[in-house]
């Protein structure tokens, strides 16, 4: 049997194990040992044991639980409901307002929290109930909520970035830079649709009655006060950051003690509080810490195939394909698979063969490698709230009020998947979008 039928059989087994409802760690990690045994024999058994201690080494892992058990304690302890109702009373005047303050909203929460759970839960939670009860179109609303939500794997700090990195080699602390000004374009393109539908069809988003804004002087100061303190945890640990006084590990240390801190002085640190936010950020980090390690695994086994080299020999020198349509196949190819997998196991999957692909590719792109782990990301924003499978279609079903179907959720995603992929094609055009920031900051680690 060839090297190339050996890949094809693995990665299609590898994709046959998670069809039938397998973990995505689990499916991966089986294929990955399954076949280093029966080709090198019983000392492969090694390869996920040197696997794990690789994974050890990268001291940017240390990153994850801290920015996951900082974005769950200012969710539970109601901080970010706090800054809800700020936004509330500012934007309730505005044509669409609300929305606007949604999607304000849902960027602070991915500065927090760095995934898109997080902010889709306060959203549809929060933001919507006091949408419909104010007379928001349900299906506008319903799109502002999934698409504001997506920027969680965008904006630092990105947990899905992290991933990247550590698969791809590449510093985080640059991936996140690379990500921010593609995500807030894209948060400014929600932001203008909200208000050019309003404009056009006023009844889809009512302007606030001035009776529950007027309020006194003493009580707005006390509610910005309240609102202020998820951008002030921000600044300050992404300012200590970025001016060389703290590393990145203990930056996300900085952010993980001030929303501590923020929730004892808010009278909200309690027992229930330090328990739910300690098994969720565990839940979570565990699962990335199996699906890099699975990864990691399956990767070792499929290069040594020469997997990667039999794939680029198909596309540069058998098809003729020029680099940039072989990025735009890659990009393609995420959003299919984005319809039935999730973002973590797109990586896992095409990461053996596309991040080499990637490098050797001669786009005339600086940090190619940075350039690509952004188009990858916002891909998977698409793919998050793309029909039939996507993965925040049936986490928002679950969390919005009954008066919203499958159907009108649906319906609500299109014109936010449109604004993701007209971000993507400028950032594909214009790579200095992502690349400028990185560059100039000079940032490490």
């Amino acid at each position: 049997m060839s090297y190339e039928i050996i890949a094809l059989l693995m990665f299609a087994s590898m994709v046959l194990l998670l069809v039938t409802g397998q973990r995505v760690f689990g499916a991966i990690g089986f294929v990955a040992s399954a076949a280093a045994l029966l080709l090198y024999g019983p000392g492969a058994i090694e390869l996920p044991f040197n696997q794990v201690f690789k994974l050890f080494n990268w001291y940017a892992m240390l990153t994850l639980p801290m920015f996951i058990y900082m974005g769950y304690i200012l969710s539970e302890s109601g901080i970010a409901e706090d800054l809800y109702k700020m936004l509330h009373v500012w934007f309730g005047r505005v044509r669409g307002g609300l929305a606007i303050g949604t999607i304000f909203l849902m960027v602070i929460i991915s500065a927090m929290n760095g995934l898109s759970v997080a902010g889709m839960a306060i959203g549809a939670t929060i933001a919507l109930p006091e949408m419909l009860r104010r007379g928001y179109d349900k299906v506008l609303i319903s799109g502002v909520v999934q698409g504001g939500s997506s920027l969680g794997i965008l904006i630092p700090p990105s947990v899905v970035m992290v991933l990247y990195g550590m698969i791809a080699r590449q510093p985080v602390s640059k991936l996140w830079f690379a990500g921010l000004v593609p995500g807030l374009i894209m948060a400014a393109l929600f932001v203008l649709y909200v208000v050019l539908r309003s404009r056009l069809n006023p009844k889809l988003a009512p302007t606030v009655a001035d009776e529950e804004l007027d309020m006194p002087l003493r009580e707005k100061l006390a509610l910005a006060r309240a609102g202020i303190i998820p951008f002030a945890i921000f600044f300050f640990m992404t300012g200590l950051f970025v001016f060389g006084y703290t590393s990145l590990v203990e930056s996300s240390a900085v952010g993980a003690t001030c929303a501590t801190l923020a929730a004892v002085l808010k009278g909200r640190f309690t027992w229930n509080l330090v328990r739910e936010t300690s098994m969720k950020t565990l839940a979570v980090s565990c699962m990335f810490l199996w699906l890099i390690l699975a990864a990691l695994a399956f990767g070792a086994v499929f290069d040594g195939l020469g997997a990667v080299k039999a794939i680029e020999n198909l596309f540069i020198r058998q098809w003729d394909l020029s680099p940039w349509s072989i990025i735009i196949m890659m990009q393609i190819s995420f959003i299919v698979m984005g319809m039935f997998l999730d973002d973590t196991a797109m990586l896992v999957i095409v990461a053996p063969l596309y991040i080499p692909l990637v490098k050797i590719l001669d786009l005339g792109i600086d940090n190619q490698l940075i350039w690509y782990g952004v188009l990858y990301t916002m891909t998977c924003q698409i793919a998050y709230i793309t029909p039939p499978f996507g993965y925040n279609l049936f986490l928002m079903r679950s969390l919005a009020p009954k008066e919203i179907t499958l159907v009108d959720i649906y319906r609500s995603i299109w014109p936010f998947a449109l604004i993701m992929a007209a971000t993507i094609a400028l950032v594909m055009t214009f790579p200095q979008l992502a690349l400028w920031l990185p560059e100039h900051l000079n940032v490490k680690g």
